[in-house]
């Protein structure tokens, strides 16, 4: 991770000053931007656009979504991390938040650079296999990885993603060796899972839920406490002999560092009154994401915790970031 510069802290300085008058000109009616640092679709994407009507009419402006996609989300990450501290940038961002700063040379620091803003949601990751496939628990799958180390393989979102760490200790705890297959989003590796390419697929419970529910894959394992509600026969990594295991995708929002208190904490309140908009909240829950709506203190921690949990799998293990 990088530091921040005497520069940087005196260019922030000199824009303080000015804050108020930009926090007035936003209030009064200006353009706001949520930057979504990843492709259409996915998850960040349709939240971004779910929570756009009533960011409007809740803070009398007109916001705009900018799709910014790019090194696991850290390109748009840096775009917000480098504007002005007035609240007209907004960050939307994933699991990958935490873990970019251990796979990546940042231009900018990930706790240091953003303002916390909200911590929108969480949710297991899910283990799946084809149907074609032999594999009807996870305990089948550790039988045929110890049988034959090396063969049986797993996709994940990519290198470094939270269903690639959750493998990686899955068979550190197991004894077990599998091949990591990492594709560049949720959607290629629905694809080749869906098409038996790859021995099991390993994603958000947003995305695997849907194609478990319609027959599509066969879910062997969801790593939350309890099982949610739509993965009900599903068992937990606790229940399948790990015990206290669990990991869990997340959804946040952030705004530039230095952002005054005051705006952040207004547009704190703003967005989390948007999301419990019911049918907000409906469609939200239905992408099986357990909604959190942690202020600006609970993202801080948040964050702080995930880092100091994945930090070290990625170092341990020699992760490195997608080529």
């Amino acid at each position: 991770m990088t530091t921040i510069s005497r520069r940087s802290l005196m260019l922030g300085a000199a824009a303080a000053p000015f804050a108020s008058a930009a926090i007035a000109q936003t209030a009064s009616g200006t353009i706001m931007k949520i930057v979504v640092p990843f492709p259409p679709g996915g998850t960040v994407d349709p939240i971004a656009r779910m929570v756009q009507p009533g960011l409007q009419q809740r803070l009398n402006a007109t916001v705009i979504i900018e799709n910014k996609p790019g090194a696991s989300g850290s390109l748009g990450a840096a775009q917000v991390a480098k504007s002005p501290p007035d609240g007209s940038n907004w960050l939307f961002v994933f699991d990958t938040h935490a873990v970019n700063p251990f796979l990546q040379n940042l231009p900018f620091d990930t706790e240091k650079d953003l303002e916390p803003l909200l911590l929108i949601g969480t949710a297991p990751n899910v283990l799946a296999t084809p149907p074609g496939k032999p594999y009807k628990s996870f305990a089948d799958v550790l039988a045929a990885a110890k049988s034959k180390p090396d063969t049986i393989t797993y996709g994940s979102i990519g290198n470094g993603s939270l269903g690639h760490l959750t493998m990686v200790l899955l068979g550190q705890r197991a004894g077990v060796k599998m091949v990591h297959v990492p594709y560049r989003g949720g959607g290629p590796l629905m694809n080749d899972a869906l098409a038996g390419h790859v021995d099991l697929a390993i994603g958000s419970a947003a995305l695997i839920t849907p194609q478990v529910r319609g027959g599509k894959l066969r879910g062997l394992l969801q790593t939350s406490a309890t099982r949610v509600a739509g993965l009900p026969d599903v068992p937990t990594a606790i229940e399948s002999g790990f015990a206290g295991f669990e990991s869990y995708a997340w959804w946040g929002s952030f705004l530039a560092a230095k952002t005054p208190r005051e705006t952040v904490d207004r547009y704190s309140k703003a967005l989390a009154e948007t999301l419990s908009e019911p049918t907000i909240r409906q469609r939200i829950e239905g992408m099986q994401i357990t909604m959190q709506l942690g202020g600006p203190d609970v993202q801080r921690k948040f964050l702080a915790d995930q880092m100091k949990l994945w930090g070290p799998v990625v170092k341990e293990h020699n992760i490195k970031a997608d080529g």
